[in-house]
Parts: structure tokens; C-alpha cells; sequence
């Protein structure tokens, strides 16, 4: 199987650190990349992302020669789809990358190929991905290449190591299909791999993030009612965890990332009239962003602020990840409130197009200047801080995090 040729669709924070595993893993890999900047940066050995030990781990495999980038597709044996999958009209699945990035390698796709997705998707997209494929190859058929779906499980801050250890659903258009994807992941990963068809592993993507999105609804909303009631939520939920068969997530500004908050709108789309707990869940989601800058807006005017500071925009700890996360979306809120926070995000040196009009100031500064502090994000350099560095009544927490700092 390691003798193969592997081509990877994609070099974003999937595609990328995929590469490079496999390439450390013995296959020869190319990487098909559309935009020539990045291909650029990533020949010299240099990720365009960050994600711990990432830049060793390509720095090593373009060194050896085991990943190349190119735009320029070529024939391998293998080719991965990670290529990214957001909304159009609203909350619409955009799946036009993934037919952009299929057009692309299907000229050079020979007989015996296996084609694997593993962007999300809403369920049919590999059959379509297939059917696609065949109206523009009639030489080509579901016997000579074979199709199937392997959704990736892995956390920001972990990828590499959740690449290699943890469980994989793949499932095939065919069972030959999902033999041969089965074979080819237990070549390179620990952890075990669950065979089915191709639009259960498709579902199964979807569901997992839709769980753990209705999760994090219900701690929401369970935060909502406890600013009504003037309890604190975060004590509430951890007292309720103490009950053997209770796990109640974590509250929050809302639920950030190119998974949870996207996911479930996939199923919401493909069946609305079956949906009406996961689209709630989303909804009391994306509302948490306008209840915490009004929260801001009342704060301001008790106490007659000036100068606010925004901790934290990536949307979750310790990353430099942006994507839909509801820090920004808070952000952009209270700017069209006439507002202009600092933001304080240790992740990142430089701020995206969008916010380029307002600062980003270091931890000591914001803490100098600010009379009010909205912590949206618990990155550890904010839990290092101690108790004493903060006003509490002058601090907006929707994460939690003055009752973990140290006095």
C-alpha cells in the first residue's frame, strides 16, 4: 500500500497536516493546491497554517522529498478530497469546491484509483462526486474507480496527533470501495476504522458535530436563564456534572469553528421538517453573540465605560483560528454599535482585513487602559493571569474564566 502515490486535494488545516502525515508515514505524496502563494510557501518548508509541531513535520517531509505542492494535477493512485465547504444563500451547503477540486483531478483519475472525500458533506455528495466523474470520463465506471467518504475527526491544537489516533469511519460507494479505504487508513493510522456505506459515514460526520452542538445549546441556554436569576452558570453546570450520568458542556459567546456551527445546518438544509431540535440548537447558538454585546451595551452605560477590551478571537483556546468564530462575530457587533474595542488575541500578529481599524494590544495594556473587559475566549496566557488583575465588576466573562484564576 506504502508504495502508492497519494494526491491530497486541498492544503488547508485538514489537507495540509494529512500531507504531511502520510508522507512521514512512507507514501510519496503531491499536494493540489489552487492558490500558488501557498504552494510556494509550503515547498520551502513552510506551513501557511498554524498548528503545534506542524512546521517540523513539513520542513522534514518537503526536505526528503516525500510531500511535494503543486497546482498542476498529476496522476496517483490515491487521491484525498479536503477542501473546504461553507454556505452560499444563507445556510445553504456550498459544495462547489468540491466539484471544482473533483473537475480538477478528473482528467488525470486512471482505472483502480480510489478517490476518497473527506470534506463535510451533506449526505449524497460522494455519490454525486462519482456520478460527476463518470459523465466526464464514459471509460471510467464504479468498478474501475472507486469512491468513498471518510470524515475527519480532529481537534485544532491536536491535529496531528488526532490524525494518527483516533477512530475513522469510511465508507465506500461499493464494498470494494469501502475495502479499499479501509486498507489504505489502517496503513497509516492507530486507531481503529469502522467500515459502512458511504452516506452513513457521511451522516455520521454531521451527527457528531450536531451532538455536540445541541450540547453546547443546552449550556447556553442554560446560561441565559441563570443571568435572569443572577446565578452563575459555570457553578450551576459543574455542581450538575457531579451527577454520575450528567455531562453538560461548557457555555460561551456561541459556537465558532468550520465544524459545529457549520454542520448542522447540513442536515437542517437536506431535512427541515426533521430537524427541529438541531435548528433550535443553532439558533440559540448563533444568538449568544447579541445577548453578550448587550450585556456589553448595559455594562457600558452602569458604569460609564470608555474603554473596552475584547479577550480572545479565535473560536476556541490556543489557536490562531478564526473561522466562524463568535468573538468576531461579538466584535463586528458592537463596531456597529459605534464602538471601538481593543482586542487582545496572543494567537495572532496581525488582525484580519475586517477588524484592521481597530488595535490589538498586549495583555499589560489592556489591563492598563481598559475599564471594561469582555473575556471571550479562556486562552491560557488569560488564565496565567491572577484573580487580583481583574475588577470583577467590571469584567464580562462568558467563559468561565476569574473563577480559574489563581488569587
Amino acid at each position: 500500500m506504502k508504495d502508492q502515490n497519494v494526491c491530497v486535494v486541498g492544503l488547508g488545516y485538514i489537507g495540509l497536516p494529512t500531507a504531511s502525515v502520510l508522507a512521514s508515514s512512507g507514501f510519496q505524496v503531491l499536494g493540489l493546491e489552487v492558490n500558488p502563494q501557498v504552494v510556494e510557501t509550503i515547498n520551502q518548508g513552510e506551513p501557511h497554517i498554524y498548528e503545534p509541531d506542524l512546521d517540523g513535520l513539513v520542513h522534514k517531509v518537503i526536505s526528503t522529498g516525500a510531500l511535494k505542492a503543486t497546482v498542476t494535477p498529476t496522476e496517483a493512485d490515491i487521491f484525498m478530497i479536503a477542501v473546504p465547504t461553507p454556505f452560499k444563500n444563507g445556510h445553504e451547503p456550498d459544495i462547489s469546491y468540491i466539484e471544482s477540486a473533483m473537475d480538477m483531478i478528473a482528467p488525470v483519475i486512471k482505472p483502480g484509483n480510489l478517490v476518497i472525500l473527506e470534506s463535510t458533506s451533506p449526505v449524497g455528495t460522494t455519490r454525486l462526486m462519482a456520478e460527476r466523474l463518470f459523465e466526464k470520463r464514459a471509460d471510467l465506471n464504479s468498478d474501475s474507480v472507486h469512491f468513498a467518504y471518510c470524515p475527519e475527526r480532529v481537534l485544532p491544537g491536536k491535529i496531528l496527533h488526532e490524525l494518527i489516533h483516533n477512530d475513522r469511519v469510511v465508507g465506500g460507494l461499493t464494498d470494494e470501495a469501502t475495502k479499499e479505504a479501509e486498507h489504505f487508513y489502517q496503513s497509516f493510522i492507530r486507531g481503529q476504522v469502522y467500515p459502512t456505506t458511504a452516506e452513513t459515514a457521511e451522516m455520521v460526520k454531521l451527527a457528531e458535530n450536531s451532538y455536540r452542538d445541541v450540547n453546547i445549546a443546552f449550556a447556553n441556554e442554560l446560561a441565559n436563564i441563570s443571568d435572569q436569576f443572577g446565578i452563575d452558570p459555570f457553578e450551576t453546570i459543574e455542581l450538575a456534572n457531579k451527577h454520575p450520568r450528567v455531562q453538560i458542556l461548557q457555555p460561551g459567546p456561541g459556537v465558532g469553528g468550520h465544524c459545529i456551527a457549520v454542520d448542522p445546518w447540513f442536515i437542517v438544509h437536506s431535512a427541515p421538517d426533521k430537524s427541529q431540535l438541531i435548528h433550535q440548537a443553532r439558533k440559540t447558538n448563533d444568538g449568544r453573540p447579541a445577548l453578550v454585546v448587550k450585556k456589553t451595551l448595559q455594562a457600558i452605560e452602569k458604569l460609564d465605560a470608555k474603554k473596552i477590551a475584547c479577550w480572545g478571537l479565535s473560536f476556541k483556546a490556543n489557536i490562531d483560528d478564526l473561522r466562524e468564530s463568535p468573538a468576531i462575530d461579538v466584535v463586528n457587533q458592537l463596531k456597529s454599535a459605534g464602538l471601538s474595542p481593543m482586542l487582545v488575541e496572543p494567537n495572532i500578529e496581525d488582525l484580519p482585513q475586517s477588524l484592521n481599524q481597530l488595535e490589538l494590544v498586549s495583555l499589560e495594556q489592556a489591563l492598563e487602559t481598559a475599564d471594561l473587559h469582555i473575556l471571550l475566549v479562556d486562552h491560557k496566557e488569560f488564565l496565567d493571569l491572577k484573580s487580583s488583575d481583574f475588577d470583577p465588576t467590571r469584567v464580562i466573562d462568558t467563559r468561565g474564566i476569574l473563577r480559574r484564576l489563581k488569587d
